[in-house]
């Protein structure tokens, strides 16, 4: 502080007091230097604190040794935080320790591992070596006895040196061996690790480059080995046959042949192909580079993928009896339906429209002797040929229904072919024996005509009479189907991958697409992964004829399959395969292949045919519909009785058909193609119908397929052009020809047959050949205009605009009627 201007200053009681230094340089310089210094507080304690708990405690309960303005219970909850910190202090310091001991006993562990492996791989490669130069030591031995057996006996004057010459040479080679190999372990060459492994050089390890694999590693190993055993030994090429496509990709190819991409792409540059990896060769060009990198090759195509669709050939120890599968055919109307009904106690007819199967339905029936039969019923309508067709694939006995008082019908006949093309044995069933116009006889005989001679007619073919009404004659039928069964010995494996036919498919609101499959060989159980036609899929769920869910399903057990990913063409073949990648891969191929037929049928090949077919459809009026039905085998059959409708004029255009409901899709395309839609046991949903009011699309529904082929006929029949047909009502002969001013020529004419009209048309003859044809401009009788003039009299005729007539020309007069037509 400072007196002499009598002010006082602001400062520090005891603070830092003034002193001189003196400072020493080079040269003897020395520099006084001001400094200040600050006196250290030293707090000395007073005799009642001696222990500091005694001192803290009387510092808090004593308020003349406490800090000013500090209550008694600030100072203990200070002092009790001041010791809690102190313990988390000494808490973690022995965490730390442990942790620290913990780590350094993980270390420890790490490194004695290491040591471990590292002594193990030591020693494997010191016994490989002992074993090496064990090999090579016996080998040499046998090379020295096979030479001293093959050289002459030495003579004595030769040196003992001269015959042990080869030994010496073997010891340097062996001590240049280890000397090389003592430097490349020093050097560190074999990639080998040295000293601790960090985690930093873990994780640069593992991201930059590319790792070598377990193969690489095994190659660089045995390199060491053949180096460490003397001499590089060159490895021998590996051939392999390599399955060769149509077409593959570069990279592929280097792959099948387990070469380098860039060697392949190289050598393609040889043959002036500048391709890169990622490009497709064709298989003359693969074949080429194949044989030049010393490979076998082996052709596949692409229906290869079918290959794994095997035919098991099964043993006959593990086949055991299995259920026939009957097939009901027969005409229209002739009882099928209701004499399986009769046989399963079921109302089956009730539910079809009009009485009449629109589909294939698959049952199984437990006679009263305990055996199982499964039964196919088949529409009989004509429409229906080709759905009969596949049962009668299926099948192993035919039922032949024939009403006994209608006999043998034309879809009879196309049953008996049917079954007869399938070599199937056959059962005929008189049905409607109850009834007073039966005639059973007239049947037996009327199938003499067809080649089928029942056992009553002294043949082999089983008849019996039936009533579907009153049950006669049904034990009699159920007896000759287990007769015809036993005769055919029928047996299955049950213990294989299953193998169906479908039977019918159609796509189900909720289900999704839906297929009632035969299993014909092997047992489909729920989760197996199949192909069906050009479809494939898992197998979701399993019901019977019954509507119950099953598990498995074994041979000749008709059941609805569901988990495909589209709906299958009915009679398709259902394989079971391994893997779902191998059906998705048959399913593509499939599909591909149909693809290429249609449009292979469908594309003319040269511009002549492309230009015939183009003036063949300007001449003919075709009716475009779009069908849509409930299940793949009726929208099938109505396309097929569609193609039959037309002639050379008319002719009805399919533009799609398919199977569920009616959608806004459907209306789209009928309305740009101008077209109705005909709906088969099926709807349109709301939007489609809105959609049909907007844009005016007719949508017409039917149930029965008689009505619907009877509508598109008459539809197609309004397309057809009139009938114009001519009707001869005169001839007239001219006499004399005159010439009348503001007329021209006009023809003196007598009416020789019939009777001439002005109304109607004529055509002039001269010698017998028709010069022209036209329309009367007059017919006068004297000077009177007239409208029609009789035989035997003479008139007067002027043609309009043609005046090239001539004398014993002869006029033919005619009527032209236009007469409307239908399709029959």
């Amino acid at each position: 502080m400072s007196d002499t201007d009598g002010k006082k200053t602001l400062g520090l009681r005891g603070g830092a007091r003034p002193g001189n230094v003196k400072q020493s340089f080079s040269h003897g310089r020395t520099k006084n230097v001001v400094v200040e210094t600050k006196r250290k507080r030293v707090v000395v304690p007073k005799p009642g604190a001696a222990k500091p708990a005694a001192g803290a405690a009387a510092a808090g309960g004593d308020p003349s040794r406490r800090p000013a303005g500090i209550t008694d219970a600030e100072m203990d909850r200070r002092m009790k935080a001041l010791q809690a910190a102190k313990s988390r202090e000494v808490e973690e310091a022995a965490q730390r320790e442990a942790d620290e001991k913990a780590r350094e006993e993980e270390r420890e562990r790490r490194r004695a591992e290491m040591e471990a492996k590292e002594r193990e791989e030591k020693e494997r490669e010191e016994s490989l070596k002992a074993k090496a130069e064990e090999d090579a030591r016996k080998v040499a031995e046998a090379e020295a006895a096979a030479q001293a057996a093959a050289a002459p006996p030495p003579t004595e004057n030769a040196k003992p040196a001269q015959r042990q010459a080869p030994a010496p040479s073997a010891a340097p080679r062996k001590q240049d061996r280890e000397r090389e190999q003592r430097n490349t372990r020093g050097k560190g060459d074999d990639g080998r690790r040295s000293g601790k492994l960090t985690l930093n050089q873990a994780l640069a390890g593992g991201e930059g480059g590319r790792q070598r694999s377990m193969a690489a590693m095994k190659r660089k190993q045995e390199r060491a080995r053949q180096k460490a055993m003397g001499g590089t030994v060159e490895r021998e090429k590996v051939t392999r046959t390599v399955a060769l496509p149509e077409a593959i990709v570069v990279s592929e190819l280097a792959n099948r042949m387990a070469e380098r991409v860039g060697d392949v792409v190289k050598s393609l540059m040889q043959m002036g192909l500048m391709v890169t990896q990622n490009e497709t060769i064709d298989a003359d060009t693969a074949e080429l580079i194949i044989e030049e990198f010393g490979h076998n090759i082996q052709r596949v195509s692409d229906a290869d993928v079918e290959d794994v669709i095997k035919e098991i050939v099964d043993d006959e120890a593990d086949l055991i009896p299995r259920p026939p599968v009957i097939t009901i055919m027969g005409h229209v109307d002739h009882g099928k339906t209701s004499l399986l009904d009769a046989i399963r106690d079921a109302k089956v007819v009730a539910g079809e429209a009009g009485g009449i199967t629109q589909h294939i339905g698959a049952y199984q029936v437990k006679t009263d002797g305990g055996a199982l039969l499964s039964f196919l019923d088949t529409p009989g309508h004509a429409a229906f040929t080709s759905m009969r067709s596949r049962g009668a694939q299926v099948t192993d006995i035919v039922v032949l229904v024939v009403a006994a008082d209608d006999a043998v019908m034309p879809q009879t006949i196309e049953a008996i072919a049917h079954a007869k093309a399938a070599e199937v044995p056959m059962i005929v069933a008189i049905n409607k024996i109850d009834k007073p116009a039966a005639n059973p006889d007239k049947v037996r005989t009327d199938l003499l005509q067809h080649e089928v001679i029942v056992e009553k007619m002294s043949g082999e073919v089983q008849d019996v009479e039936v009533s579907a009404i009153s049950g006669q004659g049904l034990d009699e039928l159920l007896e000759a189907i287990a007769l015809q069964s036993e005769l055919l010995e029928l047996k299955a494996n049950p213990d294989r991958a299953a193998q169906g036919a479908v039977i019918e498919a159609q796509l189900d609101v909720g289900r999704g697409p839906v297929a009632t499959v035969l299993i014909q060989n092997g047992t489909l159980r729920q989760g197996d992964i199949f192909v069906v036609g050009e479809q494939y899929g898992k197998v979701r769920a399993l019901i019977n004829d019954k509507g119950e869910r099953v598990k498995e399903a074994g041979p000749s057990v008709p059941v609805e399959v569901l988990g495909l990913n589209g709906t299958p063409e009915a009679g398709d073949v259902l394989n079971v395969t391994e893997t779902e990648a191998q059906a998705r891969e048959i399913a593509e191929y499939r599909a591909n292949a149909a693809k290429d037929k249609r449009a292979a049928a469908g594309a003319a090949t040269t511009l002549e045919q492309l230009m015939a077919n183009a003036k063949a459809d300007e001449d003919v009026s075709e009716l475009p519909i779009l069908v849509k039905a409930d299940v793949q085998g009726s929208a099938e059959a109505i396309v097929q009785a569609m193609e039959k409708i037309g002639n050379d004029e008319v002719r009805v255009r399919v533009l799609h058909s398919g199977v569920g409901a009616i959608t806004e899709t459907d209306v789209g395309l009928a309305e740009a193609s101008n077209a109705p839609i005909m709906g088969f046991n099926v709807r349109a949903n709301a939007s489609a119908r809105n959609t049909a009011n907007q844009k005016g699309v007719e949508i017409r529904y039917y149930s029965v397929i008689y009505d619907l082929v009877d509508d598109v006929k008459a539809a197609a029949s309004g397309l057809l052009s009139n009938e114009i047909r001519e009707t001869f009502i005169g001839y007239a002969e001219i006499k004399e020809v005159f010439k009348v001013s503001n007329v021209g020529k006009v023809a003196g004419c007598l009416v020789t047959e019939g009777v001439a009209r002005r109304s109607a048309g004529v055509r002039l003859l001269r010698d017998n050949v028709v010069i022209h044809e036209g329309t009367l401009k007059t017919l006068k009788r004297f000077k009177d205009e007239v409208a029609e003039v009789q035989s035997g009299q003479e008139c007067g005729m002027a043609f309009e605009n043609y005046d090239d007539i001539r004398p014993k020309d002869v006029i033919e007069i005619f009527e032209r009627e236009e007469i409307s037509r239908s399709l029959d």
